[in-house]
């Protein structure tokens, strides 16, 4: 090797880091600018739930989170969401949630759960728009949910 060649060693390398590293930095902010701003359009009866395996069939009860990746997960009942952030503390982009009575998604920094008798997976919450009279809020309602699981019975 030449003495000339030598030094050209680390500036080749530094090159070839700097150039990973632009990489990695332009992937990031691709796959940011790709990320829904709003709910996906799920497949009621053919999603399957990401926290129980069971089809998302009824969508007064439906939920779903994106995750930063784009990646999107469909729930049969606000309480799997719960149960899924709790367990596996996705890198959420968004989250949403069916409204019970109406064919609409709300926001998660929007939505407060009324309690219904029977739900898919027996949490008893739907969603409701927040600052409905008689309503829980978000945190009230995973909490709830939590405990449900925890052996606790939710009370």
């Amino acid at each position: 090797m030449s003495q000339r060649s030598f030094p050209m060693l680390p500036l080749l390398l530094l090159l070839a880091v700097l150039a990973v590293i632009g990489g990695a930095v332009a992937w990031t902010v691709l796959a940011a600018s790709n990320l829904p701003s709003g709910p996906v359009d799920l497949v009621f009866d053919k999603a399957a739930c990401a926290a129980c395996g069971m089809h998302v069939g009824e969508p007064a009860f439906a939920a779903q989170l994106t995750d930063k990746s784009g990646r999107t997960h469909a729930f049969d009942d606000p309480g799997c969401l719960f149960l899924y952030v709790e367990e596996h503390h996705p890198d959420v982009h968004a989250i949403w949630f069916r409204h019970w009575r109406e064919p609409r998604w709300i926001a998660g920094d929007r939505v407060a759960f009324a309690r219904v008798e029977v739900t898919p997976m027996g949490f008893g919450i739907g969603a409701v728009d927040g600052g409905t009279a008689g309503a829980i809020g978000y945190d009230e309602a995973r909490r709830k949910c939590l405990e449900r699981t925890s052996g606790d019975g939710g009370k």
